[in-house]
C-alpha cells in the first residue's frame, strides 16, 4: 500500500519540526509530493534544508491558528499528517492559554480546512499524556484516566474533535498516541527539550544530567523509524475497520530514567571514555508527570499490521551516533 503515496500530495503540518521533518524526508524518498507547513516557532529551517529545493517539496511558513492559511495549505492535498502542536507538559502548565490556542484552536482549523478541501484522510499526532492518572500497564487505547496537565487536555480534545468530524462530516481520521519519541533531528536545546537529546548533549559536554525524582519513573521510549512506519500505515491502509481509530505508537517496552542514563553513558563512552565518570544529579519530581508509561501495541499490530523495527536499545544507539556526529565539537 505504500505505493499509494508515490502519486499523492501530502501536507505535513509542523513539517520543520523533529517528527515532521523526518516524515517529509521519508515521503520524498517514496516519490510523494510534500507540502510542509510550519510557523518555525519550534521547528527549524535546518531540518528541511537538505530537500528545500527538491521539485516535489514546498514549504509554507504559516500558523495553524490562521484558518485561511490552513485552507490554502490543504488545497488540492490528498492526505494530511498533522504534527503541528505545542508540546511539553511543563510548557502547558506555565502557559495554558497558548497551548490551548495552538493545540485545540489550531487543530480545529486544520480539521475544518481538511473537510472543506476534501482531504481523503487526516492522520494526527495524539499523545500518551491522554492516559493521565491511569495506573494500568500496559496502556490500552480504550482505558484512560483523568488528565494531569493542560497539554494532556488539549490532546484528548483533539481525539474528541476527530470523532465528531467523522460522525458529522465523514472525514476519515486516525490518531496516533505517541510515546516519548526520540531520534535524529530532535532538538536538544531550549527549556522544554525532550529528555534523551537533552541528556545526550549534557553528557557530551561533561555536564551532569538532572533526573527529576529518584529515576524510577519509566517510559516507553519510541524510535523515530517506528513512528514513521505508523504514520505511513495509517495513511495507506485499505482496512476500513482501521480508520477512525486511536492507536498507541510505541514499542511496548519500559525503561527507567536511571537505565536510560546508564545506556547513554555506555554508548557515548565508545567515543569518549571519560563520559562514564559524569555524575547524575537528582532534582524534584515534575508537576504533571506520569510515573510509568508502557503501551500495548496489539491494536496497531492487528488492524494496521504494525511491526516495530527498532527496540529502545537499537534506536538509542542510532540516536547517540547521530548526536555525536552533530554536536561532538
Amino acid at each position: 500500500m505504500i505505493s499509494n503515496l508515490q502519486s499523492a500530495t501530502v501536507l505535513v503540518t509542523g513539517g520543520a519540526g523533529f517528527i515532521g521533518s523526518n516524515l517529509c524526508e521519508a515521503l520524498l524518498k517514496l516519490g510523494a509530493k510534500v507540502r510542509c507547513m510550519d510557523n518555525l516557532s519550534t521547528g527549524f529551517m535546518h531540518n528541511i534544508e537538505p530537500f528545500i529545493n527538491e521539485k516535489n517539496f514546498q514549504f509554507i511558513q504559516a500558523d495553524i491558528r490562521d484558518l485561511e492559511a490552513c485552507q490554502k495549505a490543504c488545497h488540492q492535498v490528498d492526505y494530511v499528517l498533522h504534527q503541528a502542536a505545542l508540546g511539553s507538559v511543563p510548557r502547558s502548565i506555565k502557559d495554558p492559554i497558548t497551548t490551548n490556542a495552538v493545540n485545540v484552536d489550531g487543530f480545529l482549523n486544520m480539521l475544518v480546512a481538511a473537510r472543506d478541501q476534501n482531504v481523503k484522510r487526516f492522520v494526527y499526532a495524539a499523545s500518551s499524556s491522554t492516559y493521565g492518572d491511569s495506573v494500568k500497564l500496559p496502556k490500552k487505547e480504550d482505558e484512560i484516566g483523568a488528565p494531569l496537565s493542560p497539554y494532556a487536555i488539549t490532546k484528548y480534545v483533539n481525539e474528541l474533535y476527530a470523532t465528531i468530524f467523522k460522525n458529522s462530516y465523514d472525514l476519515d481520521t486516525v490518531g496516533l498516541r505517541y510515546f516519548n519519541v526520540f531520534g535524529r533531528k530532535q532538538d536538544p536545546n531550549g527549556g522544554y527539550a525532550a529528555v534523551i537529546p537533552k541528556f545526550v548533549i549534557q553528557l557530551i559536554n561533561h555536564e551532569s544530567p538532572i533526573i527529576n525524582g529518584d529515576g524510577s519513573y519509566s517510559r516507553d521510549f519510541t524510535y523515530i523509524e517506528n513512528v514513521i512506519q505508523m504514520n505511513f500505515l495509517a495513511l495507506t491502509t485499505d482496512n476500513t475497520q482501521a480508520l477512525n481509530q486511536i492507536y498507541n505508537t510505541a514499542v511496548g517496552d519500559r525503561t527507567t530514567l536511571v537505565q536510560l542514563v546508564h545506556n547513554l553513558k555506555k554508548y557515548l563512552s565508545k567515543f569518549d571514555p571519560t563520559i562514564a565518570n559524569v555524575q547524575v544529579i537528582h532534582g524534584p519530581e515534575r508537576l504533571g508527570d506520569i510515573p510509568h508509561s508502557q503501551a500495548s501495541v496489539e491494536k496497531a499490530i492487528k488492524l494496521l499490521k504494525y511491526k516495530p523495527t527498532h527496540k529502545f536499545d537499537s534506536g538509542l544507539k542510532n540516536a547517540v551516533e547521530w548526536y555525536w556526529e552533530q554536536f561532538k565539537n
